[in-house]
């Protein structure tokens, strides 16, 4: 069973900062072999996403997070899976 609830600053922000670090890995994957250029550095982005997912109460609750995350793509308020 869900419950529509609306999304905090703390949990909108762990959801951005997560979708902002799947990014980033994402690009480092995809750039191509061989490619001149900085390498990737995932240690900042893995940094935020781990202070945000603190701050919002979600470190260890992927559930709760993927439904904010799908919720920001969406567009509408996320389900929250009670436990």
């Amino acid at each position: 069973m869900t419950a529509t609830a609306v999304m905090t600053s703390h949990e909108r922000s762990a959801a951005q900062a997560y979708l902002r670090l799947l990014s980033t890995v994402r690009a480092a994957l995809d750039a191509p072999a061989g490619a001149s250029g900085a390498p990737v550095s995932l240690e900042g982005v893995i940094a935020e996403a781990d202070d945000a997912l603190a701050r919002a109460g979600l470190a260890g609750n992927e559930a709760v997070l993927f439904a904010l995350v799908g919720s920001l793509h969406t567009g509408g308020a996320p389900g929250r899976p009670r436990g």
